[in-house]
């Protein structure tokens, strides 16, 4: 089957059958990212609001929200509405605009969780100059050009994989428009992109896990010298939370990216896409709150104010920022 330049777009297989079991987990998939979406614009108002949230590490920490609410977005809307319409085809210029959201936002991640660890390494082994080494001026440029290196990343592989003629059939084993799957319908030799493909992976995620690394293993060794074990203490819960997401994120990535292609399984490649596009984000909010004192009180704060006091003494929330209270509602 000749598709030429793939004008007749694709057919995405999706993750689940319709089976008894698969519905129960298609079930379960989206009450994951429901919840991920929740967790992350929850975490988004919290840092927005709160005045004792307003400092460079929040900021990152909010565009990391910010990416992963709009990942859970991009994906899972369209792969509930192949499952439940039954139809799963996807045009090429869908593809090729998913190819290039997912990689700008996996990319921007890459980059963005470097400059946290930065930021991290900053405030504990260089505490007096803290707000010099990461002014907001800094810091606002370590996210803009998060955004844009994966942006031009995304960019450059989407063009470049839908440069390629399709003859393989336009059917793929998977539930979203990814790269390296795209890549196994492609008639002729795609070994040259997929060389480049590996160089830019390792240009985004072993360059920047590497100064991740370094920048913890700095922190760890400041730690280990600490005279005060409540400040020790609560450095390194900040870090493990970090270090945590770190681990998810990369494992993941990793995984899907740099593996050899002989070794690839579509079935192994589809759980490993679903845990790091839709589990990860719900569990990176979780992380943050359950392991950050700072953002536990925000919370609390806001829940307490939003809490009402008597039947007759209604509070009505306008906002996570405060609310006002109205008396006379029984």
């Amino acid at each position: 089957m000749d598709m030429g330049n793939a004008t007749a777009g694709f057919i995405l297989l999706g993750l689940f059958n319709h089976t008894r079991a698969h519905l129960v987990l298609f079930v379960l998939v989206l009450t994951v990212a429901l919840n991920s979406v929740a967790g992350n614009a929850l975490l988004l108002l919290l840092i927005h609001q709160d005045r004792r949230l307003h400092t460079p590490m929040y900021f990152l920490l909010s565009q990391l929200s910010l990416m992963d609410m709009m990942l859970v977005s991009t994906i899972v809307p369209q792969m509930a509405a192949h499952y439940l319409t039954g139809k799963k085809s996807i045009s090429a210029a869908g593809c090729g605009f998913q190819i290039f959201i997912f990689l700008t936002l996996e990319g921007g991640e890459c980059f963005l969780l470097a400059a946290m660890s930065y930021d991290r390494y900053v405030a504990i082994c260089r505490p007096l100059r803290y707000s010099v080494l990461m002014s907001w001026q800094l810091c606002l440029r370590l996210s803009l050009g998060s955004w844009l290196l994966g942006a031009a990343d995304g960019a450059m592989q989407a063009a470049a994989t839908l440069s390629f003629r399709f003859c393989r059939g336009n059917e793929m084993d998977h539930f979203f428009c990814e790269a390296p799957v795209l890549l196994r319908l492609a008639c002729g030799n795609t070994a040259a992109f997929e060389f480049v493909m590996y160089i830019c992976c390792v240009l985004m995620l072993l360059v920047p896990l590497s100064l991740i690394l370094t920048s913890y293993g700095l922190i760890l060794a400041t730690v280990l010298q600490m005279r005060s074990v409540e400040a020790g203490k609560k450095a390194f819960a900040t870090c493990s939370s970090h270090l945590a997401v770190v681990a998810l994120f990369y494992g993941a990535a990793i995984f899907i990216y740099m593996r050899p292609t002989s070794s690839r399984s579509a079935k192994h490649d589809k759980i490993v896409s679903a845990f790091y596009t839709i589990v990860t984000p719900m569990l990176n909010p979780l992380i943050y709150s359950l392991r950050n004192s700072e953002v536990k009180g925000s919370l609390r704060k806001r829940v307490t104010h939003c809490a009402p006091l008597t039947r007759k003494d209604a509070l009505v929330c306008l906002d996570l920022g405060g609310c006002t209270k109205r008396k006379g509602i029984q």
